[in-house]
């Protein structure tokens, strides 16, 4: 896979709670020039990612009830509502895991189902984060499935940011519980080319990373070699 290809299959993420302005510039900047398939910010950088890549082919992607997913439906869609009002074209919505373990699979279908159609009117991407870290495999099926009814464009892996990171069982999981129009996005503690390129052929179709510029240098030094 040349560099160019790589690069296609991330989304360049920032999500540091201490990120600053100049963080997000450099972000969008680095997206540009490798040809990233969107950046991931806070909602409260999105108008400014926005205004940054305006223009570019570069998307804007952002989170909703990040990191626990155990905020209300009325919240969530909200938070959705006003992300793709400020710029953003993809986001990336919790499940509600307490109501996943609890076996509430209603709510957690309806949550789903209403930050779709938000999303979707705006021609947006849903992408619905498992936490597959505190799943059983038949969970994880399970999550996936209700996702996929309720108009999720991509079931991801985790945030990075409560569990272990993503794993190729994880991925092959999913993408064997996933009707074929739903995609696979594998993220958390993606560090390394063969990382990545492990999770790609286990049938991801997206990467989320804030090591982008490390793999990227990684895949040229490869390519190079060759």
């Amino acid at each position: 896979m040349t560099p160019e290809q790589l690069a296609a299959t991330i989304d360049h993420t920032l999500l540091n709670p201490t990120a600053t302005a100049a963080d997000v510039e450099r972000l969008c900047t680095e997206a540009v020039e490798w040809g990233c398939a969107s950046v991931c910010v806070l909602p409260y950088f999105v108008p400014t990612a926005y205004r940054l890549l305006r223009g570019t082919p570069v998307a804007v992607c952002s989170v909703v009830a990040f990191p626990l997913g155990a905020t209300t439906q009325r919240t969530k869609v909200a938070e959705a509502e006003d992300l793709v009002m400020t710029g953003a074209r993809e986001l990336d919505m919790v499940i509600n895991l307490p109501a996943l373990l609890n076996g509430d699979d209603t709510t957690v279908e309806r949550e789903v189902a209403a930050v779709a159609s938000v999303v979707h009117r705006r021609g947006g991407i849903l992408k619905v984060i498992l936490e597959c870290g505190f799943l059983s495999p038949e969970q994880q099926a399970r999550a996936t499935q209700i996702a996929s009814r309720a108009g999720a464009d991509f079931v991801k892996t985790s945030t990075g940011f409560l569990s272990r990171g993503a794993t190729v069982e994880d991925v092959q999981g999913l993408r064997s519980a996933a009707p074929p129009p739903v995609r696979v996005k594998a993220s958390g503690g993606i560090r390394t080319y063969d990382q990545a390129l492990a999770l790609l052929r286990a049938g991801a179709d997206r990467l989320g990373t804030s090591a982008t510029a490390a793999i990227i240098e990684e895949a040229r030094q490869r390519i190079t070699k060759t």
